[in-house]
C-alpha cells in the first residue's frame, strides 16, 4: 500500500499539483480536505459498525480498496491531461484513508497479545515509512518521463496488495455492540486527556504540512519542500523506531508529555531563528514527537480499557484524528503565513497541548475531576436553559396556574418578655 501511494505522489507531483498556480493549489487543496473528511464524517459511523460484525469484514474492505485503486490508477493514466483527473486524485485519496482505518481495526487481531500491539504500530509505521522513502525517487523518476508509466506501476503493486490481504484473518473485529463496560473504560480520564492531545497533534501535523507547503514554494521552491517531506518521514520513522523502547523506560503519560513539549520548544525555537534549515529540523522534530505520541497514546488504551474491543476502538480513534488533521490544515491553506509565524503557531498549539495535558493529568492523580470542555458547558448550558423553559412555560390553551396565597391574619407578632 506504501508503494502504491509513492507511485501515485510520484506519477502526478511533478507534472500537476506542483505546475499549478498557488491560487489554483489551494482551490485543489481545499476540495481534497472536504472530499477525505466525507467518509469520516458521514460513512464511517454508519458503515463501520456493521464491517466490524461481518467475518472477514475488514479484510474485505482492504482487498477492495486495493483493487478500486489500481481500477483508478489504470483509468487515472489516460487522463492525466484532463479535469477528470482530480476527481480520479480525490477517489484514491479517500480510498487511502480507508485503509488506514480498516488497518487500525485489524491490526490487533493479527499480534499474539495486547503487549505487542505498541511494537506491531511501530513496526508497521517503519516499514511504510521506508518503503516510501525508498520508491518515491524512482517512481518520480518515471514519473518525470511518463506519468502513465508510474501509475501502471502503482496498479501492479495494488493487485500484489490485493493478494496478500486475502492472508488476513476472517476474523470478526466486533461481534457485539459495545458493551456499557467498554463505553465507560473508553471514556475514562486519562483516554480522553490522552485523545484530546492526540488530536492537538495531529492538527499540527496538518498545518505544518500545508504552511510549509505553500511557504516554501513561494519563497524557496519544490525542491526545497521535498527536502522537508523527507525529514518529516525521517521523524516518523526514528520516532516509531524509538518509542518501543522508551515505553519500556518511561511511563506512557510522561512518553505523552514530553513529547507535546518537545513540539512546542521547537515550535518557538524555531519562530525565533527562522529559515530554511529551521523548518526542515522543525518538520523533523514534530513529526519525531506525534509517531512518539502515537505510540504512547495505543499503549494508555490497551492499559486503562483492557475490555474494549481494540479494532473497534482504535478505528474510531483513527477517524476522530483524521478530522482533526483536516481542521489543521484549513488555516494554512486559506493563509500564507510568514514562516516565523507559522513556526510560532506550531509552538503555541504544542505549548497549550501540553499544558493542558499536564494539568489535567496532575487532576486526575489527585483525585479531581477533569475540567468540562467548550463543548461540553456548550451542552449543559443548553440542556438547562431547555429545561427551564419546559419549566416555566405552561402548555398552550391552559391558564397559567397561581400560586396558593397565604391566609391573611390580624395577630400581632408575639412580643419579646
Amino acid at each position: 500500500m506504501a508503494m502504491g501511494d509513492a507511485a501515485m505522489y510520484g506519477a502526478l507531483a511533478g507534472s500537476v499539483l506542483f505546475s499549478l498556480s498557488p491560487d489554483a493549489q489551494r482551490d485543489r487543496v481545499l476540495l481534497y480536505l472536504l472530499v477525505s473528511v466525507a467518509p469520516f464524517a458521514v460513512v464511517a459511523p454508519a458503515i463501520g459498525p456493521t464491517v466490524d460484525r461481518i467475518p472477514g469484514g475488514r479484510r474485505m474492505v482492504m482487498q477492495i480498496t486495493s483493487v478500486l485503486r489500481a481500477f483508478i490508477y489504470v483509468i487515472m493514466a489516460f487522463h492525466v491531461n484532463d479535469v477528470l483527473l482530480y476527481p480520479l486524485i480525490f477517489g484514491a485519496m479517500v480510498m487511502q484513508k480507508t485503509y488506514a482505518v480498516s488497518k487500525s481495526a485489524l491490526v490487533p487481531s493479527v499480534v499474539n497479545s495486547e503487549v505487542e500491539l505498541v511494537e506491531a504500530n511501530s513496526k508497521l509505521s517503519l516499514i511504510s515509512g521506508a518503503v516510501g522513502a525508498l520508491t518515491i525517487g524512482p517512481l518520480a523518476g518515471i514519473g518525470k518521463l511518463s506519468a502513465g508509466a508510474a501509475l501502471f506501476v502503482g496498479a501492479a503493486v495494488f493487485v500484489v496488495a490485493t493478494a496478500a490481504a486475502r492472508r488476513l484473518p476472517r476474523d470478526v473485529v466486533a461481534a457485539a455492540p459495545a458493551r456499557r463496560e467498554e463505553r465507560r473504560e473508553l471514556r475514562s480520564a486519562g483516554i480522553i486527556l490522552a485523545t484530546g492531545a492526540m488530536a492537538l497533534i495531529r492538527a499540527t501535523i496538518g498545518f505544518l504540512t500545508f504552511h510549509l507547503f505553500f511557504w516554501l514554494r513561494e519563497d524557496y521552491g519544490l525542491v526545497q519542500f521535498g527536502i522537508a517531506a523527507g525529514a518529516s518521514t525521517l521523524g516518523s520513522m526514528l520516532g516509531n523506531l524509538l518509542a518501543p523502547s522508551l515505553r519500556r523506560l518511561l511511563r506512557e503519560e510522561i512518553m505523552l508529555t514530553v513529547a507535546l513539549g518537545v513540539i512546542a520548544c521547537a515550535g518557538i525555537t524555531a519562530a525565533t531563528t527562522g529559515g530554511l534549515v529551521t523548518a526542515i529540523l522543525l518538520a523533523f522534530v514534530v513529526n519525531l514527537g506525534s509517531a512518539t505520541g502515537r505510540l504512547a497514546f495505543d499503549a494508555i488504551v490497551q492499559r486503562d480499557a483492557p475490555d474494549a474491543n481494540q479494532g473497534r476502538a482504535f478505528a474510531r480513534f483513527e477517524t476522530r484524528f483524521q478530522l482533526s488533521w483536516v481542521i489543521g490544515c484549513l488555516p494554512s491553506v486559506f493563509f500564507t503565513l510568514p514562516g516565523e509565524v507559522g513556526f510560532f503557531v506550531v509552538g503555541l498549539i504544542g505549548g497549550f497541548a501540553a499544558a493542558s495535558y499536564l494539568l489535567g493529568w496532575k487532576a486526575v492523580r489527585a483525585g479531581k475531576p477533569l475540567p468540562l470542555t467548550l463543548t461540553a458547558r456548550a451542552r449543559r448550558g443548553l440542556a438547562a436553559e431547555v429545561a427551564r423553559r419546559r419549566g416555566n412555560t405552561p402548555p398552550r390553551g391552559r391558564p397559567v396556574p397561581r400560586p396558593p396565597s397565604l391566609p391573611r391574619t390580624n395577630a400581632k407578632p408575639p412580643t419579646r418578655p
